[in-house]
């Protein structure tokens, strides 16, 4: 298998570079890829340029996820005021982290990289699941995303991280480059666990809000992984939904990417809908790794 091939766009961990502009201000903006997370956006950032707003001066992403998406916007639009959140607490422990405690987060991590094996891979998956020391947690989950099956992150009912180790011939536990620039962009950023909806009572009018949550699934076997123990149900893309409309009620600017299904058309039908083409390689089919649709909704 390749080196450290990011299941979601077929990418390697790093810094990867954005064109913005053209002829003399023409500008290299750098999106550092520092977590494997399924739906990336790096891959799709060409495709939405088109569809951000003119100007932005506070950004909010409920589901920071890999973070593709806020890399791009802070650097484009320099926002006043940034607010990423999830309800995936080790998710955002990995955030604060990196931006509190990066240079000690990168010596845990080379100490991860000189144990490498697929024994030791299980040690710290099990130790993972017990660990209570927040930055200790943090550095064990960074060497398991880089070195589990599919960069997967999956939990079971008990909230227990469960995925297989993955067999890479030199899988990129540390970059330390690429998390010093995530450092650097994350300071002064705004970092929390909350559920979505928190986000009704901190916006104000003309604010940007970008929501990419957990895709609806295409069929009834496509919902390969937990997020969360709790998942993300119907009834959540609902409730998105409803929040969608009050936002934009309240004069916000609101961009949504989903999945293309009858449910998410239907629930967006007031909006304006543009479809996008991802390549799917979240699969270990060969023929289920093509383009497919997903869907950008908009209220601006």
């Amino acid at each position: 298998m390749a080196e450290d091939k990011n299941f979601n766009n077929g990418e390697k961990i790093g810094i990867k570079k954005i064109v913005e502009g053209s002829g003399e201000e023409a500008r290299i903006i750098e999106i550092p890829i520092f977590v494997k997370w399924a739906g990336g956006k790096y891959q799709l950032l060409e495709q939405y340029k088109p569809l951000f707003p003119k100007t932005v001066t506070r950004y909010f992403e409920p589901f920071i996820g890999g973070g593709a998406v806020f890399f791009y916007a802070n650097q484009k639009y320099e926002p006043t005021e940034i607010y990423l959140s999830d309800t995936n607490k080790d998710l955002i422990n990995v955030y604060t982290q990196i931006r509190d405690n990066v240079e000690v987060l990168v010596e845990l991590l080379k100490e991860h990289k000189a144990k490498h094996s697929k024994e030791y891979y299980y040690e710290a998956r099990n130790s993972f699941n017990k660990e209570i020391d927040i930055l200790k947690r943090t550095a064990y989950l960074i060497y398991l995303n880089r070195t589990c099956f599919n960069g997967l992150y999956r939990v079971n009912s008990k909230g227990e991280f469960n995925v297989p180790f993955g067999k890479y011939d030199n899988p990129a536990i540390i970059r330390q480059h690429t998390l010093e620039k995530v450092n650097k962009i994350l300071q002064g950023v705004d970092i929390r666990v909350q559920d979505f909806e928190a986000i009704g009572e901190q916006v104000r009018e003309g604010d940007f809000i970008y929501f990419d949550p957990p895709y609806h699934p295409l069929n009834h076997t496509s919902s390969f992984t937990s997020y969360t123990e709790t998942g993300f149900t119907e009834a959540d893309q609902t409730r998105l939904a409803t929040l969608f409309k009050i936002l934009d009620e309240k004069g916000c600017k609101v961009m949504l990417s989903n999945s293309d299904t009858e449910l998410i058309r239907n629930l967006y039908t007031d909006y304006d809908i543009r479809t996008v083409m991802a390549r799917r390689v979240i699969s270990c089919k060969g023929e289920g790794r093509g383009a497919i649709s997903e869907l950008v909704v908009r209220n601006y």
